[in-house]
């Protein structure tokens, strides 16, 4: 079976973004939190992951979002609950609301034993995406102090439908021996929960490899920090020796990106920490390059070193107010609102919602009848025009001279 490469550009000649390899699926796996966690543990922040069960599996792919109550006994089978539902209807306002919980109990509680044992606030995030899209659901923050936190963030995110969705897209891959090709059913999807702590975000970095070489660095808040145009060297050393020792002959696939984070304070030593790994892939935001630049790099070149690209002043990036991130994943105020109130107001905003809706249609119809009303009126009033000049053409004909 033969696998799709992109067409070569002649030699001597500037790579374009059509030369650019798409990654295996292999690659998307071991980029994968649960993958590549077994490793690096002692180099990364306390996690814990939790294998998703199909019910939860199903729950998360499902229609609505139906939060369970963090009142009740997980135990319990009779708690009627429900915090969230796009699914109440005026026929449906009396009928009970199930705790979805109760079709993944086991899940379920060690979710909530798993976010008391992290001190009671989690980062949650699947096998390679966290729900950051969705943090206006949650007053523009991810840290999670529940399950139904957990899960509101999850079902509300189109990073994580991706994940469940999308995650195998634009990839290719060998067969194996027997011919057949990783798919969405041979992923372990797993819950990753992270201990939270406050991030200073100004050191976080995201570092470009090529043959197992770092070819370019790029800072991950896209804000102008003078501190860090001043630390730039100490930084980039901490990164380059960070990744010989634990990166560079260890990671799987020779082409890949992490993130790290460099806290440093007056009374503790700068540490280098790793946040993620992302695959080499278009999908990978580079930040401040273009994965063009990337392409072209060659770091096998004699006397070549990385590029660390930081925000400066004049660039567009540092006044880039125009819009909040991730707003085209957000929904309006008003349906936030109504699910944040519980499900007797989302009953009256879906209620609200189509009055709104039979109201425009209405008038549409209202207005296409008014129009052929007028159209009659026209054809009647030049039928009349009509008539008045044939009749005073008539008077003109019969009239003595």
């Amino acid at each position: 079976m033969s696998i799709d490469t992109p067409p070569m550009t002649p030699p001597n000649e500037p790579k374009t973004i059509n030369d650019f390899p798409k990654p295996t699926r292999q690659h998307i796996i071991n980029c994968g939190f649960p993958e590549w966690y077994k490793t690096y543990r002692t180099i990364t922040g306390k996690a814990r992951v939790i294998p998703i069960t199909q019910g939860f599996l199903d729950y998360l792919n499902e229609d609505g979002i139906v939060l369970p109550d963090e009142n009740a006994d997980p135990q319990s089978t009779e708690t009627d609950s429900g915090v969230f539902s796009s699914a109440t209807t005026d026929d449906d306002d009396d009928d009970e609301y199930l705790d979805p919980s109760e079709r993944f109990a086991d899940f379920h509680a060690t979710v909530r034993a798993t976010i008391a044992e992290l001190g009671g606030a989690v980062y949650p995030k699947l096998n390679w995406s966290g729900p950051k899209d969705a943090a206006f659901m949650m007053g523009n923050t991810l840290k999670c102090a529940s399950a139904s936190d957990v899960y509101l963030l999850l079902k509300t995110s189109n990073f994580v439908t991706h994940d469940l969705e999308n995650v195998f897209d634009d990839t290719v891959d060998t067969p194996d021996k027997d011919g057949k090709l990783l798919q969405l059913s041979d992923i372990q999807y797993a819950l990753v929960l992270r201990k939270w702590v406050e991030v200073i975000t100004s050191v976080e970095f995201r570092v470009f490899v090529k043959e197992r070489k770092i070819v370019a660095i790029s800072q991950r808040d896209m804000n102008v920090y003078e501190f860090l145009h001043e630390g730039k060297d100490e930084f980039l050393h901490l990164i380059t020796v960070f990744f010989d020792k634990n990166l560079k002959t260890t990671f799987p696939d020779k082409d890949f990106v992490f993130d790290v984070y460099i806290p440093k304070t007056l009374i503790t030593e700068a540490r280098v920490w790793l946040v993620d790994i992302n695959p080499y892939a278009l999908r990978t935001d580079p930040l401040t390059f273009q994965w063009t630049e990337i392409l072209n790099m060659d770091p096998d070149e004699e006397d070549f070193e990385p590029e660390f690209r930081l925000i400066n002043k004049n660039d567009p990036e540092a006044y880039n107010f125009a819009s909040s991130n991730y707003s085209a994943h957000k929904l309006p105020k008003e349906v936030v609102d109504a699910g944040t109130a519980g499900p007797a107001s989302i009953a009256e905003f879906a209620k609200n919602w189509r009055d709104i809706v039979e109201g425009l249609q209405n008038a549409d119809v209202d207005s296409s009848s008014d129009d052929d009303d007028d159209d009659d009126n026209d054809d009647d009033e030049q039928d009349g025009n009509k008539d008045e000049k044939e009749s005073d053409k008539h008077e003109k004909k019969t009239a003595p001279a």
